[in-house]
């Protein structure tokens, strides 16, 4: 099981009152929230190896040399700094926090210098063995989804109470599309979230209907080359005053699975690794409960 991390520390910190605190009155609301739902996670599904994966570079030099735009609108303000993503200041102090917690119970937490958490995730659902589960608020990751390797993806939209459990046929019904073309379909649909554009008048349904009838993008645009007659006449010129964007934006779309990463010990153990300092930290922090529930759900009672 693969977790994003920051996909579910933000859900958490969202979903949970800040009136949850730690007895100095520190916020804890976004910890207690990402624990309660690993909780679940582990007692639902039972995995025998679980990875919480980091974004140790939220908006890398690499995509927003492709597309500018690309999580602009994220930046931290009135600083603009490229490399600051705008966190709330209440979940910011949470994330060390959570980690130092994550260490105690011996659950790998991953990152990689110049990538995303969505590349750590590639990496190492595409690495083996399957199956996996991918577990993301994030919909670029429904690329990854292989059947045949068993990956899926638990997409958290409506919360882990509700998680959408999404292989291929899920993807085809939800979006018309097989889960190797999602890329493209989100190259061209755009994503408002991401700061990408996408192709102006080109929407879901329309993105879909064009791959399911030349196969990927590279089909499209050679229909586009063609003037092939089975390309509407306005779905050539939005195709062809996009190409710009076209020519890079597959890239930042696509997840890297290459990503070079060390082994990691990912067992999920049955008891916590460093049990004392995992009551040190849940007494500091006013997360007994939390605690308790979490060590509750990896004995398996």
């Amino acid at each position: 099981m693969l977790l994003d991390a920051a996909s579910l520390y933000f859900r958490a910190f969202y979903g949970v009152p800040t009136s949850i605190t730690a007895p100095d009155g520190t916020p804890i609301n976004a910890v207690r929230g990402f624990l309660d739902m690993t909780s679940t996670l582990v007692t639902r599904y039972r995995p025998t190896r679980l990875v919480a994966c980091l974004d140790e570079d939220w908006r890398p030099a690499w995509r927003v040399a492709l597309v500018p735009s690309y999580k602009a609108h994220r930046l931290a303000e009135p600083t603009g700094d490229p490399t600051v993503e705008e966190v709330p200041d209440l979940l910011a102090p949470q994330v060390p926090i959570l980690l130092e917690v994550l260490a105690a119970v011996g659950i790998a937490a991953v990152g990689a210098a110049g990538y995303e958490a969505d590349d750590v995730i590639g990496t190492l659902a595409t690495r083996g063995p399957g199956p996996v589960d991918v577990v993301t608020g994030d919909r670029d990751l429904i690329q990854l989804i292989d059947d045949a390797n068993g990956v899926r993806v638990l997409y958290t939209g409506r919360g882990v109470a509700k998680l959408e459990e999404m292989d291929a046929a899920a993807v085809r019904t939800k979006y018309g599309v097989e889960p190797t073309q999602y890329a493209d379909f989100a190259t061209l649909r755009g994503d408002p979230s991401d700061g990408l554009p996408g192709v102006a008048g080109i929407g879901e349904k329309t993105a879909a209907g064009l791959l399911s009838r030349f196969g990927d993008l590279s089909g499209l645009l050679a229909a586009v080359d063609a003037r092939n007659p089975a390309l509407p006449a306005a779905h050539w010129k939005r195709l062809d005053a996009a190409r710009e964007y076209l020519a890079v934006a597959p890239d930042v779309v696509k997840v890297a699975c290459e990503v070079a990463i060390p082994p990691v010990t990912d067992a999920l153990p049955s008891a916590p690794v460093d049990p004392e300092r995992l009551t040190a930290l849940g007494a500091r922090w006013g997360l007994e409960s939390a605690v308790a529930r979490l060590e509750k759900a990896l004995a398996g009672s």
